[in-house]
């Protein structure tokens, strides 16, 4: 049994859905029930599907297909609100990619830019890519890093909501990123997370070293993380978002494990996608109606 969550445009949506429905059956999937809807507060549909003989791939190429932009979970069993929430940090939980806009300071961010897309795509070994980018921050000075924050950082649309609501329905929240505490604790302690782990850039006499200070934070710790968390809640979901290839494997262990408009190869590997909407649709996508989000 595949359960299908679906935030989608309203316009249209029944014949959208009629098609989908057809083409499911066409592609050998028959017991298809539990097609309700709602309206949401910003006026997009929230739409739930079960298809007992469902075919995971061929649902979702057909949902998207039929429904894009759109934002979806796909769960073979009941979704329920997740005890457990990790979180990448950049493009995820902020807007930016912070070591990208810590090198407009320096006048390389372009191509510091470069270099952290092909990471986010895959196309660079993540360690690598990391090391090659904050030796070009070397003699930098640590101020700098307090006027990236307050200048150039900003939260996600919805990150602040999703984070607090999931607190407040009991759920442990984890900010992990491959990023930089001096970012990250902060933007952890403005959101509302319980605990955050990154990286520490290597500073000197006031000035970045252009080396980082102790192990790598990088996609095994996510994973790690994810799972040492898992072991201390003992039972329940959990939920993890992310968007560049760094965040699959913590994506992959997940129950629910979001692509945040996300690369493709960590869209690929998700349980499901936030193309439409902001992160509040994670919220919709799990049950949580409006009137209990915390705002």
């Amino acid at each position: 049994m595949l359960i299908t969550r679906l935030i989608a445009d309203p316009d249209g949506l029944e014949t959208r859905l009629k098609d989908a429905v057809s083409a499911l059956k066409a592609a050998g999937m028959t017991d298809i029930s539990g097609l309700g809807s709602r309206i949401t507060g910003n006026g997009d549909a929230v739409l739930q599907m079960i298809v007992g003989d469902g075919d995971k791939p061929k649902l979702r190429q057909i949902i998207e297909e039929h429904f894009s932009p759109s934002a979806a979970l796909f769960s073979d069993g009941d979704i329920t609100i997740p005890s457990l929430f990790v979180s990448d940090m950049d493009s995820t939980m902020i807007e930016q990619e912070c070591i990208d806009e810590l090198a407009d300071f320096a006048g390389l961010k372009d191509k510091v830019s470069d270099i952290t897309e092909r990471a986010m795509q895959g196309e660079l070994d993540f360690e690598d890519a990391l090391r090659e980018r904050v030796a070009l921050l070397k003699g930098l000075p640590e101020s700098d890093i307090t006027k990236c924050l307050n200048l150039k950082i900003t939260d996600m649309h919805g990150a602040r909501t999703l984070v607090q609501t999931l607190r407040a329905q009991g759920c442990k929240t984890v900010l992990v990123t491959g990023g930089f505490h001096h970012f990250a604790d902060t933007v952890a302690e403005r959101l509302g997370f319980d605990r955050v782990v990154g990286n520490r850039l290597g500073v000197a006499g006031g000035k970045l070293t252009g080396k980082l200070d102790g192990p790598i934070a990088d996609s095994a710790t996510k994973l790690s993380v994810l799972n040492e968390e898992r072991e201390k809640i003992g039972s329940g979901a959990v939920l993890a978002t992310g968007d560049g290839a760094n965040d699959i494997p913590m994506i992959e262990a997940a129950s629910y494990g979001i692509a945040y408009k996300a690369k493709p190869k960590a869209r690929a590997a998700s349980s499901g996608w936030i193309d439409r909407g902001d992160l509040t649709a994670i919220l919709s996508l799990l049950g949580i109606q409006e009137y209990d989000w915390s705002v």
